[in-house]
C-alpha cells in the first residue's frame, strides 16, 4: 500500500498502540430478518423503531416499503430519503431489515491525511485476528468525497430488489463533515446479512446521506470493535414464508444491490 496516499498501518500502530490481535468483543448484533428476504422483495416488517432501540442504538437498515436507508448512532435514528435528504425517524415507523448493536469500540485511530475506503478497510482487517468475526465500524470527520445511493419507496406488488435499484438515485458529497456507520461481516453471512463491509453515511448537519458506494476520508477518527454474538429475529408473515431465500444468483444479487 502506498503510504504517501493513505494509511501505513504499521506506522499508525507504532505511534498509537502496539500491533496486536484485537480481543473478541463484548456485545451483540441484533438483526431483523435476512438480506436474502430483502433481495426477494420482502419490504414490510412489524418491528418499530422504538422496539429496535431497545436492542441497539448503532447500526443500519431500511424502512418499510424500502423507503430509504436507516442510520443509527448516538441514540438517534435517521431516515435517508431517495431525494438525498435526511430526517429523524419516527418511533412508530417500522423496518423490514435492520442490524444494530450497542457500540463498544475497542480501537480508536486518528487520521490526519487522506485515506481511501479500501485503505481504511485494510487497516481494520490487519488489526482483527480473524475474518470470521464481526466488526462494528464508525468514522467521523471531513470527507473529501462520499458517493451514496438510496432506493426509492416501493409499492405493492413489490419487485425484487435488483429491479427496484434500477431506479435508484446516486448522490455525491464533497468536502463534507459527517459520520459513517457500518459493519464488517464474515463471508459466511452472505444472504443472512451482507458479507464484507456495509456502510451508511449522514452529514454533520443531518441534511443528507445514504448507502455508501465509495468515499475518501480527508481527516478524522476511526473507531471499531469486534462482536461475536448474533441475535437473529426471523419474521413469520406470509411474505417472508413465501420468499425464495436461497436463489442461485444470491451472491451476485447482493453484490449488485450493495455496490
Amino acid at each position: 500500500m502506498n503510504e504517501k496516499h493513505g494509511c501505513s498501518c504499521a506506522r499508525h500502530l507504532a505511534q498509537g498502540f502496539a500491533r496486536q490481535s484485537i480481543n473478541a468483543g463484548e456485545g451483540e448484533i441484533y438483526q431483523i430478518s435476512l438480506m436474502s428476504a430483502l433481495i426477494d422483495g420482502v419490504y414490510e416488517g412489524e418491528t418499530t423503531i422504538a422496539e429496535l432501540l431497545k436492542h441497539g442504538d448503532f447500526g443500519l437498515g431500511t424502512f418499510n416499503h424500502l423507503d430509504g436507508e436507516l442510520i443509527a448512532f448516538d441514540q438517534e435514528i435517521h431516515q435517508l430519503r431517495a431525494d438525498g435528504s435526511a430526517r429523524p425517524a419516527g418511533l412508530q415507523q417500522k423496518t423490514p431489515f435492520a442490524v444494530v448493536t450497542f457500540f463498544q469500540p475497542s480501537v480508536s485511530q486518528q487520521f490526519d491525511r487522506p485515506i481511501t475506503k479500501a485503505q481504511l478497510h485494510q487497516c481494520i482487517d490487519e488489526q482483527v485476528a480473524s475474518p470470521n468475526l464481526f466488526c462494528a465500524v464508525r468514522v467521523d470527520g471531513e470527507f473529501s468525497h462520499v458517493e451514496t445511493r438510496t432506493v426509492p419507496r416501493q409499492e405493492r406488488p413489490y419487485r425484487p430488489m435488483l429491479e427496484a435499484i434500477e431506479e435508484q438515485p446516486t448522490f455525491s458529497f464533497h468536502q463534507r463533515r459527517g459520520t459513517l456507520v457500518g459493519f464488517r461481516s464474515p463471508d459466511y453471512m452472505q444472504g443472512i446479512g451482507v458479507a464484507g463491509y456495509h456502510e451508511h453515511f449522514v452529514t454533520d448537519d443531518r441534511s443528507g446521506g445514504g448507502h455508501v458506494l465509495d468515499y475518501q476520508l480527508d481527516h478524522g477518527r476511526l473507531q471499531f470493535g469486534v462482536i461475536t454474538r448474533l441475535n437473529l429475529q426471523l419474521p413469520h408473515d406470509a411474505d417472508f414464508l413465501r420468499a425464495n431465500l436461497c436463489p442461485e444468483n444470491l451472491d451476485r444479487a447482493i453484490r449488485s444491490a450493495e455496490g
